[in-house]
C-alpha cells in the first residue's frame, strides 16, 4: 500500500469576482499579522478600510476581468508539482492542496479536505520563498488552529536561495533581456512587496531574505546587467522599507536609463504584477523617460522552480515530525528572532 502524502500550498488568495472584493479586504485587514491592534479595534478598522478601499480595488481587479487570477495560477502550480512528485517520490501517492489566507479555498476548508484524504504525512509548503510573519507566519498559525487530521507534519519555512528558484528567475530574466536585444542602458529592478519598517525591526527576516534571493539570481546573470532591490505596494502612513519601486523608476529616468522589472517575491501573476507592474509602473516609466520598460513574468510553472519545490517536499518528508526548516539551508542571524526555524518563533 502506497504512502499518502498531502502537500499544502499556502498563498494569499484573491477575490474571484467584484462581490468578493470587500469581504476579501476585510479578511486581509482583520488579520493580526497585518494590523496588530486588539480585536475590538482591529475589526472595526478592517471594516472601515475594506469599505473605503473597495471602489479602487474593484477598479484594479476590473483590469484583470473582475477578479484575481491567483487561484487558477496556483492550481496550475499544484498540478505541475504533483506531476513532478511522481518522478521525485516514486511509490508515494502525493496530492497537493491549496490553502488561501484571505479568500476561498480558505484554510479551514482546505484543512477538512486534507483530513478527508487521511494522509500519512503532511508537508506545509508556502508559495512565499522569503519568510515573513505577515505571510508564511500568518498562514502557518491559521493552519495549526484549523487542522485536526492525521499525518506527520513538517514545514518548509522558507527557500530564498533554493537552486531551482534561482535558476528559474535567472533564466526568465536572461530571456527577457535577450528578447529586447540585450540593452546596456537598462537597470534590473528586483521588486518585492514592501513591509512597514517596524515589522523588520521586530525581527522579521523578510528583507534580508529578499536581498539574498536577488544577489543569488544576479550572480547567474551577465555582468553587464546592473541591478538593485526595491519594494512596491506601500499603503498607509507608516514608514516602509525601501527604496520604493517608484523611486527607483524615477531615478532610472533621471539617469537616462530604462528598467527591466522582475517580481522577486511573487511566484504567480496577480494584482501586484498585472496592475502595479504592467500598468501603474509602466505609465510612471513613460512619464519620467525610463525607456525601455521591460517586465519579466512571474515564475508560474517554470520547470526549474517546480522541480525545486518537489525537492523541498522530498527533503521535508525525511525530517522528524514537527520540524520547520529552510529548503535551501538558509540560516537567519541572531538578530532575526522571528525566523521560522527557531523554536517557538511561530507559537
Amino acid at each position: 500500500m502506497s504512502q499518502k502524502l498531502a502537500v499544502v500550498l499556502f498563498n494569499l488568495g484573491g477575490p474571484d469576482g467584484p462581490d468578493a472584493v470587500r469581504p476579501f479586504l476585510f479578511n486581509l485587514f482583520r488579520d493580526p499579522a497585518i494590523i496588530g491592534a486588539p480585536a475590538l479595534i482591529r475589526y472595526p478598522l478592517a471594516a472601515l478600510i475594506s469599505t473605503t478601499r473597495e471602489k479602487s480595488a474593484k477598479a484594479n481587479y476590473a483590469i484583470m476581468g473582475g477578479g484575481s487570477p491567483l487561484l487558477p495560477e496556483t492550481e496550475k502550480q499544484a498540478r505541475a508539482l504533483e506531476s513532478a512528485l511522481v518522478t521525485a517520490m516514486p511509490g508515494v501517492e502525493a496530492k497537493c492542496f491549496i490553502a488561501m489566507r484571505y479568500w476561498h479555498p480558505l484554510t479551514g476548508e482546505t484543512a477538512r479536505q486534507v483530513a478527508a484524504f487521511e494522509p500519512d504525512q503532511v508537508v506545509l509548503l508556502p508559495l512565499y520563498p522569503q519568510f515573513s510573519t505577515t505571510t508564511t507566519g500568518s498562514s502557518l498559525k491559521a493552519w495549526k488552529k484549523a487542522y485536526k487530521g492525521s499525518g506527520v507534519q513538517t514545514t518548509v519555512g522558507c527557500y530564498p536561495t533554493e537552486a531551482g528558484l534561482i535558476e528559474a528567475h535567472a533564466r526568465m530574466i536572461r530571456e527577457s533581456w535577450e528578447k529586447a536585444g540585450s540593452p546596456t542602458n537598462v537597470r534590473l529592478l528586483f521588486s518585492a512587496h514592501g513591509l512597514p519598517e517596524k515589522v523588520i525591526l521586530a525581527g522579521d527576516p523578510y528583507q534580508k531574505q529578499v536581498e539574498a534571493t536577488a544577489a543569488a539570481v544576479a550572480a547567474h546573470l551577465p555582468s553587464e546587467i546592473e541591478w538593485t532591490v526595491c519594494y512596491q505596494s506601500r499603503v498607509g502612513p507608516l514608514k516602509w522599507i525601501g527604496p520604493s519601486t517608484d523611486d527607483e523608476i524615477r531615478r532610472a529616468g533621471a539617469e537616462g536609463k530604462g528598467v527591466m522589472i522582475t517580481p522577486i517575491a511573487f511566484v504567480s501573476e496577480h494584482v501586484e504584477t498585472l496592475v502595479e507592474l504592467d500598468h501603474e509602473y509602466a505609465e510612471l516609466a513613460e512619464e519620467v523617460g525610463a525607456s525601455p520598460y521591460l517586465r519579466v513574468a512571474a515564475l508560474g510553472t517554470a520547470p526549474a522552480f517546480i522541480d525545486g519545490l518537489a525537492k523541498a517536499v522530498r527533503d521535508a518528508v525525511d525530517r522528524k515530525a514537527g520540524t520547520t526548516t529552510s529548503a535551501c539551508g538558509w540560516r537567519c542571524g541572531q538578530e532575526w528572532s522571528k525566523c521560522p526555524c527557531r523554536e517557538g518563533a511561530l507559537a
